[in-house]
């Protein structure tokens, strides 16, 4: 995984969507920080999480992970 283009995929989604971190992190049950942290590639999601947000944006996990520029 390029935890550069995923980083950079998960912030804007978010803006684009107009929500924060905090309420990313609600929805996908997962700490504020830690969600920080995958924005600021600081940690890596594990695949449930990834699997969670993805599904919250509405997009492929392979376009969260740059492997596609399809969202869907």
């Amino acid at each position: 995984m390029e935890i550069d283009v995923l980083a950079k995929r998960l912030r804007q989604c978010r803006r684009e969507r107009g929500l924060t971190q905090s309420e990313v992190s609600i929805f996908c049950d997962i700490t504020e920080k830690s969600y920080q942290y995958y924005e600021l590639k600081r940690r890596e999601p594990k695949l449930s999480i990834l699997v969670r947000i993805a599904d919250f944006y509405g997009v492929s996990l392979d376009y969260l992970v740059g492997r596609t520029d399809q969202k869907c």
